[in-house]
């Protein structure tokens, strides 16, 4: 069979416990595979040798940048964006298969499940949670911050109806360390765009952000996952605010 005409992008970081999966999810079906390696400290690399096309190493600066870097070393013009905790499934290779032949979008979102370990969260405005990430690499690009980038895309956007697999936090405890690396770079990120944030906003938007998810996306259906997830997002503004106000008294 021959491979679909498309290069599947993965940036990297110390993701040896997920990168082999990553990997194995596209291998032999896409044409090429791209790895970007933010010079990881363990295996990395080297299990990403046995199956990726490419195997770059760049130190992220700004996650923007950086994935628009990746992006370009790209032979094909159809690009798959992954991250290393993520799984193609088969159904969605087949529908890719079938819709890039006679593509008529120049990009095309894939609906998304979020994972707290082996536990799929369904509800919360967790799923489908779909993600911008099959387009044509030259109609394409990210806005050039450290966090949260925005997408510039040049033409029509359509979805795909099939999933992808995101294993986002191994536990509670990686959930929270994750958490606090996205509001420190949140926090950078109002410091360097002059963003003036204020306590009364931070606090009414970590209020609002529980019952929304919670209650009115019905994450209680999720149990106690659903709870410590919508409690967890409920805290990112707030933190990130105290980041923030630390920064700017620090100068």
């Amino acid at each position: 069979m021959s491979r679909i005409p498309v290069s599947v992008v993965i940036i990297a970081k110390n993701e040896e416990h997920n990168i082999e999966d990553c990997l194995k999810s596209v291998h032999g079906w896409a044409d090429e595979i791209v790895l970007l390696d933010d010079h990881s400290q363990d295996r990395t690399v080297e299990i990403a040798e046995q199956f990726a096309d490419k195997v770059f190493q760049r130190k992220m600066d700004i996650e923007g940048r950086h994935r628009n870097w990746a992006y370009a070393q790209a032979r094909n013009t159809w690009v798959l964006s992954l991250d290393a905790d993520e799984r193609v499934t088969e159904e969605l290779k087949q529908e890719i298969d079938q819709v890039l032949p006679e593509a008529t979008a120049q990009a095309y979102t894939i609906p998304r499940r979020n994972f707290i370990g082996q536990y799929w969260l369904r509800h919360g405005g967790q799923y489908p949670s779909a993600q911008l990430r099959l387009f044509m690499k030259d109609k394409f690009r990210y806005e050039e911050v450290e966090v949260h980038p925005r997408v510039f895309l040049e033409g029509e956007t359509r979805h795909l109806t099939k999933d992808m697999l995101h294993y986002s936090y191994r536990d509670f405890g990686h959930f929270l360390t994750k958490l606090n690396g996205q509001t420190t770079l949140e926090a950078r990120k109002w410091i360097q765009s002059n963003r003036e944030m204020s306590f009364g906003k931070a606090f009414w938007r970590t209020l609002d952000r529980f019952p929304r998810a919670y209650l009115r996306k019905k994450g209680y259906k999720d149990g106690f996952y659903g709870f410590m997830s919508a409690f967890f997002g409920s805290l990112y503004q707030i933190i990130s605010y105290a980041k923030y106000w630390e920064m700017k008294q620090k100068g």
